[in-house]
């Protein structure tokens, strides 16, 4: 008899209150591996407190395994790029320091530079982090998350700060990352329209689970106006 795969991230009944206020309600899904999965919703909906939970961030009541397995046990399978990073620009920091100060085991120069080739920041090692644009700074923290070889990849509104050429290139090389290394991948993003090109499911949330499915599903004119209010379907047919 065959033994079935775990899911990548499976939650059942997610509740996550801050005092006597409810974040996120009840919330069930499940995630196959290999999958890219788009969180979407209005601010203030718990889509950060949903990635701040599956990584152990956040108390929460329910149930989350990851890989089949309690958060905890998983973390070193995760890779995690933050919605916002905050840092002094006038600190002296290379990105290969950078790169050095996440924590995790050792890694040797050419797996650091070969990340940097596949997120295509071509300064190199010795380029100042000061001296990144928003679109390579987001870059450097992708690299920085692939230094661990991950098999979740987490995204926090990763474009947020970013222009139009440069959102559109760093979904591209999510895609591409998603291919090329078989990584699930869960990205909260604003963008409906990347989110109706490039996920193969979306997790719509409005402090409880409003959808859960394909795009065709999940960004259908009904499902907008219970996340977003009346007229918000045009955004999803118009990408900025």
């Amino acid at each position: 008899m065959s033994v079935k795969t775990p899911a990548a991230i499976d939650a059942h009944h997610l509740t996550v209150r801050f005092g006597r206020e409810t974040v996120l309600d009840d919330v069930t899904f499940s995630l196959a591996r290999g999958e890219i999965v788009a969180v979407i919703g209005p601010n203030g909906s718990g889509k950060t407190t949903l990635l701040q939970a599956v990584l152990g961030l956040q108390p929460y009541e329910g149930i989350i395994r990851v890989f089949g397995k309690p958060v905890r046990e998983t973390l070193g399978r995760i890779g995690y790029v933050p919605q916002r990073f905050a840092f002094d620009r006038t600190f002296p920091l290379t990105v290969g320091e950078f790169l050095r100060l996440r924590g995790a085991k050792p890694k040797h120069r050419d797996w650091r530079q070969a990340v940097l080739a596949e997120v295509n920041l071509t300064g190199g090692e010795s380029q100042p982090v000061g001296e990144l644009s928003g679109g390579e700074l987001q870059r450097l923290l992708i690299a920085n998350a692939l230094m661990g070889e991950p098999e979740l990849l987490l995204l926090d509104e990763p474009t947020a700060g970013v222009d139009v050429a440069g959102e559109r290139g760093f979904y591209e090389l999510v895609a591409h990352l998603h291919r090329s290394h078989q990584m699930t991948v869960l990205m909260v993003s604003h963008d409906l329209a990347m989110v109706a090109r490039q996920a193969t499911k979306i997790i719509c949330l409005n402090r409880e689970l409003v959808c859960f499915g394909p795009p065709a599903q999940a960004i259908a004119p009904d499902v907008l106006r219970q996340l977003y209010g009346e007229g918000a379907h045009i955004a999803a047919h118009h990408p900025h």
